[in-house]
This record gives C-alpha cells, structure tokens and sequence, in this order.
C-alpha cells in the first residue's frame, strides 16, 4: 500500500510539473538552422504552436527590428500557405556589397489559403533566408502577431529583461554567433579549401593500392629467393648423393 501511494504521489508531482512547465514552452519562437553569424546569411524558423482547442492558427505576421534592418529577406515556398513580404524606406541607407541599398524588410505575413492552418495539436514551421546579419548586435529580437480561425490574436511581442522572469508572450529573439572569415555563416575550421582537401584524399586513395602492389611484389621477391636458393641447395645435394653412390 505505501508503495502504491508513493508511486501515485510522484506521478501526480510529475504530471503537475508538466502542467505548470508546458505553457512556458508553447510560444512563437525563432531559431537557426546551423549558424547564424554576424556579418553573414542565415535561414532560420519561427516555430508556431496551436494553442488553443477550438482554433486554428490561420496568420502569421513577423516585423522585423527598425534598429537593424536587413536587407535581404526570402521565405520559402510552404504548400497551404502565401508569404508577402513587405518593404520600408530607410532614414539610413544600407551598403551592401559595395552597393547602397534605400529598403529593408520590415514585415513577412504568412497566410493560411485553405483557412485552416495549423490545427489544435500541431505545429508549422516558417523558414526564412536572412542577410546580411548585424555586426554590432548579439541578438535580433522580433515581435510576431498570431490570428487564430476565430479572430483572436496573441501578440508575442514582450522582450524579456535581464533578471526577470520570461513575461507571458514573449517576443522571438535570435542569437547571433562569432562573426566568421567568409561572412557567409559557415564554419572557417578548414585551413585548406575544399577542392584542394579532395584532391588530396584521391591522390591519397589511389597510392594505397600502388603501395600495396609494391609490398606484394616485394613479397613475392622474397619468396622466389628463398626458393630458388632452396633448389640449389637441393641440387647440390642430389649431386654428392650421386657421386657417393658411383
């Protein structure tokens, strides 16, 4: 019996947790696939949950921070959805690339086509092509709008400070990686370029087999030493056998 209850207490400590846990959790986020590096390019997905029973996720609008706006911004084709990226003149033009450039991206809405959207239960997934990324700033911080089937919308647009406690809806924020040599958001761990790194594993590859032929025939060598030393040594025997027997 007290085995029982003990096993029963725990359970229901462990399905509280759950509970009490599981809501910090269910938010817009946003996240990098691989790296996303100052000064380089990035795709990245804001993951959007449905929380809500008797709804479904049918919009969702991401604006993008005034304070480092970029320039290049490309989502990708999602079947049951249109994307509309939208643009914004800059107080500041941008050089990018040795170019100027007068207009950010200040806003992608992705549209349900069908009305339904994500239903109760699911997720989806929204990639975005990013570039080129700040230099001058850690993290990008969004603020997103999420329409639900029967109008409602959350809006994840509350930043998080330093010390307090995550506030209820959240805005989603990126962290930027160590700026990299190429600026492309790859790693620079190879001191040698690709092309040049595969040329020396074939060269290394077709060695091995020549290296292996040469100790063979080396072997061989060897091997027919011994035995023609060993019919010498045969030879000379068979003839003193002989002029003995004379």
């Amino acid at each position: 019996m007290k085995v029982s209850r003990i096993a029963a207490t725990a359970a229901l400590a462990g399905a509280t947790v759950l509970v009490l846990s599981g809501p910090a959790f269910a938010h817009v986020s946003v996240s990098a696939e691989g790296t996303a590096a100052k000064g380089g390019y990035a795709t990245v997905n804001f993951k959007v949950p449905n929380e809500r029973d008797n709804a479904s996720t049918t919009k969702l609008e991401v604006s993008f921070p005034t304070e480092h706006p970029l320039a290049s911004v490309m989502p990708e084709v999602i079947p049951g959805w249109t994307a509309k990226v939208t643009k914004s003149k800059l107080a500041k033009p941008l050089e990018l690339h040795g170019e100027k450039i007068s207009e950010a991206v200040s806003k992608v809405t992705w549209t349900a086509d069908d009305g339904k959207g994500i239903q109760a239960g699911f997720f989806q997934k929204f990639p975005l092509s990013l570039g080129q990324l700040p230099e001058d700033t850690d993290e990008l911080v969004f603020k997103a709008l999420q329409t639900y089937s029967n109008k409602e919308v959350v809006r994840w647009i509350e930043v998080q400070k330093d010390g307090a406690e995550e506030p209820d809806n959240p805005a989603p924020v990126l962290a930027l990686s160590a700026a990299t040599g190429d600026h492309h958001g790859s790693s620079a761990a190879s001191p040698e370029p690709a092309e040049q790194a595969a040329a020396k594993t074939t060269t290394t590859a077709a060695a091995e087999p020549a290296d292996s032929s040469d100790t063979t025939a080396r072997v061989l060598a060897v091997v027919g030493i011994v035995v023609g030393v060993a019919g010498v040594a045969f030879g000379v025997l068979a003839g003193r056998r002989r002029t003995t027997t004379v």
